[in-house]
């Protein structure tokens, strides 16, 4: 829908209460099992981090750098940028985040390299969504992706210090 509405040289519409329930409750809306109903996928998330499956810190991180990075391209340019919330709910950025993002086996072990996977991967997330040459509208995967392949260099670089050393 906003690709059509930028390429066709229009201004972005106001976000309308009747999309938000539409993308919150997964009504109305055509899309991958998993990515469009948000309370389903929040639901599963309370579980998980209930059950201490998962950390805060990776989903927080990546969320609230998306929602950052699209209230500062909406102020910029509030007539060709989505509303932020509209970033949070559609496509797969609550799969992404929670479910995805979050793998025990590719993610950073320390408290500090999650909250730098997250924001690594909101950032990507956003640039790829909000480029004007690709107009890609899901960088989700590709965003995980590519911080997976950084999580060594993560790991290294936010390592705790052994108890009784000093600093190099």
């Amino acid at each position: 829908m906003a690709k059509a509405v930028l390429k066709g040289g229009q201004a972005m519409p106001g976000f309308q209460p009747s999309l938000f329930t539409d993308f919150f409750f997964g009504a109305n809306l055509n899309g991958c099992v998993g990515e469009t109903c948000s309370i389903a996928l929040l639901a599963g998330a309370v579980y998980l981090l209930a059950r201490k499956v998962i950390s805060w810190h990776i989903p927080v991180a990546y969320l609230a750098t998306v929602f950052v990075y699209a209230w500062v391209l909406k102020i910029c340019c509030p007539g060709s940028a989505l509303p932020p919330i509209a970033h949070l709910l559609s496509g797969g950025l609550f799969l992404g985040a929670f479910f995805m993002a979050t793998d025990m086996v590719t993610s950073p072990i320390t408290k500090k390299g999650m909250l730098v996977f997250g924001i690594g991967c909101g950032v990507i997330t956003m640039l790829i969504r909000t480029s004007k040459t690709g107009a890609y509208p899901e960088g989700v995967s590709f965003a995980i992706l590519i911080m997976n392949s950084l999580t060594p260099l993560i790991n290294r670089a936010t390592r705790n210090r052994v108890f009784g050393t000093k600093k190099a």
